[in-house]
């Protein structure tokens, strides 16, 4: 059985993924090698401290020199100078190579999402993508500032004090490694606990975020239906199972540093008993094993931190593996190599061909639907819930593609036409208008930029209905819309939309249900500014309130995915069909 996304980890070094990882630092190359430069350089500058004191105590120290003291103290001080300039930089570097690699991937994740169909969106929620371009890119931000790049500092570090403490004695050094066998031991043992609470905690984090999600965007609901207790119960659960991973996860960690804290202790104790018997026999000088026990420090402060950086390249791993197999879904819909340009103008302006369509396999929302819509023609498409209305709409925009048949816009299938030049010429106004954080000059000009002046702008609201909208809100165009539009009624984000929909000036248009959430006085504004909208374009109205398309040119029934009935609203009344009966359960039976 598969286990959630969030629950899956990956090894801490994967070679195919971190190959990918370089590719991605590849504009950053001389950031990565002034950081492999100064790797070596630090480590050497760090383990010139010891050796110094080591000099200072035999050769000044113990004979009384305190001239050559003062010069041993002066280098020591200019050495740690160097150090904390060596340690800045590194940090820096380090720092601004894993912010550019992360601007990078961000980068291109967001602008390949907008690349990527409908249905794709369909199926994944929208907090795992944001957890893709924010926390998953953020975990291999961590790995060029704390783990792979920290790595190779250790490794460096870890070198070197193994070829001093052999040069200085290699008997004692002996000494020391014979501990790291118990050392390795105990970090595997401690490592392994701590990737099982890894799992744990991630599984608690994406329980804790789905739930937070959902609840703040449905906390209007939870409100009127006062489930605050019941919600606040239930969050305190998962918080609190969340916690207690943490807690134990944490102690883990806490026992990891506890115990090399312990071994690098013991081995300080072996250091002094064995160590200062060679140095009463002669065998080796007391700065000598002063310097020794430096050295011992600095030879388990890296393995004391080898946990952390391996939860880090754990985390990295499973992060890269899904950020790059988010940049490698390929976009179903894409525009053809040579687009098609659009055939004479006395081709229908939409012509549906036979068309099947499903969102899920043999769940048939389109069963070999075919029909046309001529140029200027109103068009309104009626029928029952899930008859395949919007879909209609959302197949002409190709935001979806056909399982079977053809959408031909102005002679052409929508799959020969140019994207970006499709979705020009065919727009779509849908049920629940979309406005962006911003301004209103923002969001009326979106899409058209070059239409951006005021003058532009109030001729589009004067005819959207919409003038007195704007004018009523504080700073007219430049007043505030925040997230979603909140601050604006339902009634006057549609109008908003038509306002904008006339400045973006598509050829072809669909309004999906525009007055089926407003009051009567808004629907009256939406629908004149609907008869201006709608003049000298190909127009296909989806609606539920049958009231707002008798004037239509046709009228187009589905039912069970095709077209059973067309005409206008007297001709299919006096067929008394699917059409009749639909008005008789809004109005009753209409008067002869």
């Amino acid at each position: 059985m598969s286990r959630p996304d969030d629950e899956v980890l990956g090894k801490a070094y994967d070679a195919r993924l971190m190959g990918r990882l370089w590719e991605v630092t590849r504009p950053h190359q001389r950031l990565v090698l002034v950081s492999l430069v100064l790797f070596p350089l630090t480590a050497a500058v760090e383990l010139l401290g010891p050796y110094l004191v080591k000099i200072a105590i035999d050769r000044h120290i113990l004979v009384g020199d305190w001239s050559g003291l003062g010069v041993m103290a002066v280098l020591f001080l200019l050495t740690q100078v160097g150090l904390y300039g060596l340690r800045v930089s590194q940090a820096y570097v380090t720092q601004l190579t894993g912010q550019r690699v992360m601007h990078d991937l961000r980068q291109a994740l967001f602008t390949h999402l907008q690349r990527l169909e409908a249905a794709f969106f369909d199926r994944n929620p929208v907090g795992r993508l944001m957890t893709r371009l924010l926390s998953d890119v953020e975990a291999i931000n961590e790995m060029f500032t704390s783990g792979a790049v920290a790595l190779v500092g250790d490794v460096v570090t870890l070198t070197g004090v193994v070829v001093i403490l052999l040069f200085l004695n290699w008997r004692l050094a002996l000494v020391t490694f014979a501990l790291v066998p118990i050392l390795v031991l105990a970090a595997a043992y401690f490592r392994l606990k701590a990737r099982q609470c890894y799992r744990i905690i991630r599984v608690r984090l994406a329980a804790l975020n789905a739930f937070l999600q959902e609840s703040l965007q449905g906390m209007t609901v939870i409100q009127l239906f006062a489930r605050e207790r019941q919600e606040a119960a239930a969050f305190a659960r998962l918080n609190g199972e969340l916690r207690a991973d943490q807690f134990r996860s944490t102690l883990y960690d806490a026992s990891l540093y506890a115990t090399v804290e312990a071994i690098g202790s013991a081995a300080v104790a072996v250091l002094l008993w064995y160590g200062g018997g060679q140095v009463l026999t002669g065998a080796l000088t007391f700065g000598g094993l002063v310097a020794f026990i430096e050295y011992t420090s600095r030879f388990f402060l890296p393995i004391r931190d080898l946990g952390a950086k391996y939860a880090v390249m754990q985390a990295a791993m499973v992060s890269a593996e899904r950020v790059f197999g988010l940049l490698d879904t390929a976009p179903a819909i894409v525009g053809p190599v040579r687009p098609v340009a659009p055939r004479a103008a006395a081709a229908p302006a939409v012509e549906f061909r036979d068309v099947s369509f499903a969102y899920r396999d043999g769940d048939w929302v389109l069963r070999r639907c075919s029909f046309r819509i001529g140029a200027r023609e109103r068009v309104a498409l009626v029928g029952p819930t899930g008859e395949g209305k919007t879909t209609i709409a959302r197949l002409m925009t190709r935001a979806y593609d056909v399982s079977e048949g053809e959408v031909l816009v102005d002679g052409v299938d929508v799959r020969e036409w140019d994207l970006p030049a499709l979705r020009r010429h065919v727009g779509l106004i849908p049920q629940e208008p979309f406005l962006f954080a911003g301004t209103l000059r923002e969001n009326l000009a979106l899409g058209h930029e070059g239409n951006g002046d005021g003058e532009a702008l109030r001729g589009a609201l004067v005819r959207a209905q919409a003038d007195r909208l704007v004018d009523a809100l504080p700073g007219g165009l430049d007043a505030i819309v925040r997230e979603r539009g909140v601050n604006l009624s339902q009634g006057q984000r549609q109008l908003l939309a038509i306002a904008r929909a006339l400045i973006y000036n598509p050829r072809v248009l669909a309004l999906d249900e525009a007055t089926s959430s407003v009051d009567a006085e808004s629907e009256l504004l939406i629908r004149a500014a609907m008869t201006e909208l709608l003049a000298e374009r190909a127009s296909v109205i989806i609606a539920h309130r049958l009231s707002t398309i008798q004037s239509a040119d046709r009228i187009l029934v589905l039912h069970r995915g095709r077209v059973r009935e067309a005409g206008r609203h007297a001709e299919l009344m006096a067929a008394g069909g699917v059409y009749a009966r639909l008005y008789e359960m809004q109005f009753g039976r209409e008067p002869a």
